[in-house]
C-alpha cells in the first residue's frame, strides 16, 4: 500500500502517528511524508528542514514533501487544498494520515480542513493527535510497544524543539511516551497510537 502521512510542522507526523508510520514501512508498504510549513517560529527553517530529511531516512520513507509556508501562516483555501492534491496524486495512497481540526493551533486547523477537501476520494483517512489537540476521542488504536524506542529515536531526531513543550522539564519525548501509555491503556495494550477515522471504505469480494 501506499501511505501518506501529512503534518503543519516538521515533527507534527512523527509525534502523532511515527510508530504506525514505522510499522507499516517495515512491513513493506511505500510511506511519503508531506510537511506543510518550514516551522521557521519554532527554529530555523534550514535546521529543521534537515532534521525532517534525517526523521524520513530513518522511517525509510519513499519519499518527503515540503509545502514551503510560512509557520503560523497556514491557511485553509484554494491554494493549500491544491498543494495537497499535487502529493496525493503523486502518491497515490491508500491511507492518509492527518492533523485534528479541533487544536488550539491555527496551522493544524487549517492543515486538517484542507486536507479533508483535497483526500475526498481516498478511501481511508485517519487523524493523529498532537499536544495541542483537544476533543480528540480515538477508535482506533495502533499498538506500538514493538517500535516505542524507535518512535521515541524519531523525537529526539527534531534536536531543535526536544524541550520545546512549553511545559516546564517535560520534554516531547516523555509526552509523546505518557500519551502512548494513555492510549495503550485505552487500545487494552501496553503503548499505542490513537486515530480518529474520517473515511474508512472496505471492498468486501
Amino acid at each position: 500500500m501506499n501511505i501518506l502521512a501529512i503534518g503543519a510542522h516538521p515533527d507534527d507526523i512523527e509525534i502523532g502517528c511515527g510508530g504506525t508510520l514505522l510499522k507499516y514501512a517495515r512491513a513493506g508498504h511505500n510511506v511519503f511524508l508531506l510537511v506543510l510549513t518550514e516551522g521557521n517560529i519554532g527554529g530555523e527553517p534550514a535546521v529543521r528542514k534537515a532534521e525532517q530529511e534525517k526523521v524520513a531516512g530513518y522511517i525509510g520513507a519513499k519519499g518527503l514533501f515540503f509545502g514551503g509556508y510560512r509557520d503560523t501562516e497556514l491557511e485553509d483555501n484554494r491554494d493549500l487544498i491544491l498543494t495537497i492534491e499535487q502529493v496525493k496524486d503523486k502518491t497515490d495512497p491508500d491511507i492518509v494520515f492527518l492533523n485534528y481540526s479541533e487544536d488550539t493551533h491555527q496551522d493544524h486547523r487549517a492543515a486538517s480542513n484542507a486536507g479533508v477537501s483535497a483526500t475526498r476520494y481516498v478511501k481511508e483517512v485517519l487523524f493523529y493527535e498532537v499536544p495541542t489537540s483537544f476533543n480528540f476521542d480515538p477508535k482506533i488504536f495502533v499498538n506500538v510497544e514493538d517500535v516505542l524506542e524507535d518512535k521515541m529515536k524519531l523525537l529526539r531526531l527534531h534536536a531543535s524543539q526536544f524541550d520545546k513543550t512549553r511545559v516546564k522539564n517535560l520534554t516531547i519525548e516523555e509526552s509523546a511516551h505518557a500519551c502512548a501509555v494513555f492510549r495503550g491503556y485505552q487500545g487494552r495494550v501496553k503503548f499505542a497510537e490513537g486515530f480518529k477515522p474520517l473515511r474508512i471504505q472496505r471492498d468486501i469480494v
